[in-house]
């Protein structure tokens, strides 16, 4: 064996999304079946002081953002879009972030039945790669979504991710959160929230997060605890 071939570095490893199996396709048509029925019994109401809807622009002047919320809250996050920004700007799409497991498969199918476009990765598997679909999906005029502690966690600690995707793209970051009236909380590591029937649901959008495109890594971790601390301050448990 030569110098040069045993010192030439190893070619990437190409990680391919997992595809969810039959039963997967069926639990996610399941999931959007139930999402869709628990939504239409749910009252939306937008926050008394975290009511900065404006963020989204308007229908002439419309403004494509990094959607943010909490893992956790995954299960009316499409609804709070719905409510608050297609229902006025029905033209608007979004790309999403997702898991390049089977569990993200399974997931992947829900958003493509709610038109939503998949971006599958995280910080573990395809990170580089689908920051680069992001990038390329926000180019497209689409809003990004992105859950800013998953999908391991720790619950509410914001990952460094999404401080990046906002330099790359030049998008604020809009913070969202919500509070139920009602709602079962499971025991893992996010404490996930699932409402119920006819609870009132109380979305709280922050100010519009704007990230230079030019900072230090120590003002990226900076920018990173300030985002953190805005979603925490509106966030009730």
């Amino acid at each position: 064996m030569s110098i040069e071939s045993s010192t030439a570095p190893a070619a990437p490893r190409i990680v391919k999304p997992q595809k969810a199996r039959w039963h997967g396709r069926l639990l996610a048509w399941l999931v959007f079946g139930v999402t869709r029925l628990f939504t239409a019994s749910i009252r939306f109401r937008i926050h008394p002081v975290h009511n900065h809807i404006e963020g989204f622009g308007t229908l002439s002047n419309p403004q494509n953002v990094i959607f943010c919320i909490w893992h956790n809250r995954l299960f009316l996050s499409l609804a709070c879009y719905f409510v608050f920004v297609v229902k006025t700007q029905p033209k608007r799409k979004m790309a999403a972030l997702v898991s390049a497991s089977r569990d993200g498969g399974m997931l992947t199918r829900v958003l493509e039945l709610y038109n939503i476009v998949p971006i599958r990765g995280s910080s573990s598997r395809r990170g580089a790669q689908a920051m680069l679909e992001l990038h390329s999906s926000a180019e497209k005029g689409l809003d990004l979504s992105i859950t800013p502690d998953g999908p391991r966690g720790p619950r509410y600690r914001i990952h460094p991710g999404v401080i990046t995707l906002a330099q790359l793209t030049g998008l604020p970051i809009l913070p969202i959160s919500y509070r139920l009236s009602r709602k079962i909380t499971l025991n893992s590591w996010d404490r996930f929230q699932i409402p119920l029937p006819f609870c009132t649901c109380t979305v709280s959008i922050g100010e519009p997060v704007y990230v230079p495109r030019d900072i230090t890594p120590e003002e990226r971790e900076t920018w990173r605890k300030k985002l953190n601390q805005t979603m925490l301050d509106q966030t009730e448990d």
